[in-house]
């Protein structure tokens, strides 16, 4: 069973939430589907078996041997990544959207297209079960489909080890990388907060989630700073049929947990937040998708 752990917004504490369910009891798959900013490998500190390469597109490089400084490639690039410096072209790797314009007018054939090499795909266990994580290198492209790539070897590790629950830590927003996690999952779940960026991302999320055909679960962390706005939020999803999994209160413990390098259900286990953990995730399981 694959269940995904998203939000609308950074910062609503959704990376804490999924490693809090990964150390429950029974062992995972965890996959941080972050590719961009992954993180929870920090966390949780995995011995990698393997790391593959992520060929992500192709930047451009300039043979300054061939080079005669004519300013054409400058002239045409839309992504300002070529510039000249001390009298040379130069081309920017963050900046090169990889679009082969440039090599196909420079007049010398100085310009060549090389393979985005940089980003990885590592997979390997931690102290809880397995874990998959990609990291997109900066400047980088195609984040859905490393998530791709990421989802699918944890499904394989999932069955070659005989582990039921694959954990999708996915990325904040409702961008592609989103997409890619959300799609063909089992459950998903939303983590928010009680704010007025923190309702409207939710908003997003869940209206993106319900054109996959499935009805997540919302979680409301540091309910209880907001009060207000946490029945507002609650209200919302009432009156659109959205179950709220639970609410979690704000404890600084939360943080001090991450610091140690542990999760909350592994710092403080007899935490009244992990009791209200353990009835969320028992929310989530519920089979709420649409039949």
């Amino acid at each position: 069973m694959e269940i995904a752990i998203i939000s609308g917004k950074g910062g609503t504490g959704k990376s804490s939430i999924s490693a809090a369910f990964a150390t429950l009891s029974d062992k995972v798959v965890i996959a941080d589907c972050d590719v961009d900013a992954a993180n929870l490998y920090l966390l949780f500190n995995p011995v990698n078996d393997e790391e593959d390469v992520y060929i992500s597109g192709h930047k451009a490089v300039v043979d300054p041997g061939k080079c005669t400084n004519c300013r054409l490639c400058i002239n045409y690039c839309r992504f300002d990544a070529i510039s000249l410096i001390n009298d040379k072209v130069r081309i920017s790797d963050i900046s090169c959207d990889g679009c082969f314009l440039c090599s196909r007018i420079c007049p010398e054939n100085a310009i060549k297209m090389v393979q985005n090499d940089k980003s990885r795909m590592y997979s390997g266990s931690f102290r809880n079960g397995k874990m998959v994580y990609g990291r997109l290198a900066p400047g980088e492209e195609n984040s859905g489909k490393l998530v791709n790539l990421v989802r699918e070897k944890a499904r394989n590790i999932s069955k070659e080890n005989n582990i039921e629950f694959i954990i999708l830590d996915g990325p904040p927003g409702i961008g592609c990388p989103v997409i890619s996690t959300i799609t063909g999952t089992d459950r998903v779940a939303i983590v928010t907060e009680p704010t007025i960026s923190g309702l409207s991302d939710m908003q997003r999320a869940i209206n993106i989630t319900l054109k996959f055909n499935l009805l997540p679960s919302v979680i409301i962390n540091k309910y209880d700073l907001n009060p207000s706005m946490t029945n507002q939020i609650r209200d919302w999803c009432a009156g659109h049929g959205i179950p709220v999994a639970g609410l979690l209160p704000f404890d600084p413990i939360m943080v001090e947990s991450m610091v140690q390098g542990k999760s909350i259900t592994e710092f403080d286990p007899e935490n009244t937040i992990n009791k209200e953990l353990k009835k969320i995730w028992n929310n989530i399981l519920k089979k709420n998708n649409y039949e």
